[in-house]
């Protein structure tokens, strides 16, 4: 009856008895159980080497943590002293302070103006040193507070042509080393990253070649039963995503050490902890873990296993 329809009739009807036909939960449950333990047959046959795959992979994950989480905590430190770093503004005898601060704060990027006056800084300045009975020599100063130490030196540009101001410093070295600084450890970070990458991807091939070739009659046989390719590949992708959570699993413990060394240095120079580093960080680990082991397997069955 079929056969006498169009295709495209054909093709709805046997959507219809398709959709009609109860499904086999039962089915479903074997076959996820077969492939849950094909995979658990492939890590068992790849034996002594699972050791080598996962402490491996720990080991540079662990690494990549480790940097990763000191990238963090350096970024709060460059973040925490650039918002202590400060434009000193000296102005001119006859100029106002109070309106130039007020030009000042209109500035993009500028958080906070303080106004340290020329008394001020002379009372300060004689109860902390012996200072002789001489007129007041200092100008009224203006302390510029910047948002980020990025924008420091386009805030000092603004501020220099004003005629009222006598002069203006800040620690240009400091500044552009925290930069650097930071630039190079993120440099470093993705770095690591596509060498764990690499190595990952590179090591998970290997054992997945190895498995393809202890199993090479059974897929023949699974192939001429007609077996889906799906069936064929999902215990060798799980297999890699496995070792890549059992090595992440690893990478916990010197983690939890670098993470109690860091949280030491921050309270050591007052600077707080970024919140939630180390569940990002953890997170990380895990999605990097995974995914590079998943996709080194598939990129393996690509290369050795044509189904």
């Amino acid at each position: 009856m079929t056969n006498e329809t169009p295709n495209g009739k054909s093709i709805k009807f046997k959507k219809k008895v398709k959709e009609g036909i109860p499904k086999d939960w039962l089915g479903e449950i074997r076959i996820t159980s077969r492939i849950i333990m094909e995979t658990l047959k492939g890590i068992y046959r790849t034996g002594w080497i699972n050791i080598a795959i996962i402490t491996t992979m720990a080991a540079i994950l662990t690494i990549f943590g480790a940097l990763f989480r000191t990238t963090i905590s350096l970024t709060e430190f460059v973040k925490q002293f650039g918002n202590m770093l400060e434009i000193s503004v000296y102005l001119k005898p006859d100029a106002t302070p109070e309106h130039i601060s007020s030009r000042i704060k209109e500035l993009d990027h500028v958080i906070k103006v303080t106004i340290i006056t020329k008394e001020e800084a002379w009372s300060k300045m004689k109860n902390d040193y012996d200072v002789a009975e001489i007129t007041n020599p200092l100008p009224d100063t203006l302390h510029v507070r910047i948002d980020t130490p990025e924008n420091i030196n386009a805030v000092y540009e603004q501020i220099k042509p004003m005629p009222e101001v006598e002069d203006l410093s800040y620690a240009s070295d400091l500044v552009k080393k925290m930069e650097v600084f930071n630039k190079v450890v993120h440099t470093m970070t993705l770095v690591v990253v596509i060498f764990v990458a690499i190595l990952t991807i590179a090591i998970i091939n290997n054992t997945i070649h190895l498995v393809i070739q202890n199993q090479k009659e059974e897929i023949e046989i699974m192939r001429l039963m007609g077996v889906s390719n799906w069936y064929i590949k999902i215990p060798l992708i799980l297999q890699g995503a496995i070792y890549g959570f059992i090595s992440a699993l690893l990478a916990l413990i010197p983690m939890s050490a670098v993470q109690q060394w860091l949280l030491k240095v921050h309270e050591y120079f007052m600077v707080p902890s970024p919140m939630l580093a180390e569940n990002l960080v953890t997170l990380t680990l895990f999605i990097i873990a995974i995914g590079f082991g998943a996709g080194g397997s598939m990129l393996s069955i690509k290369k050795h296993l044509k189904v």
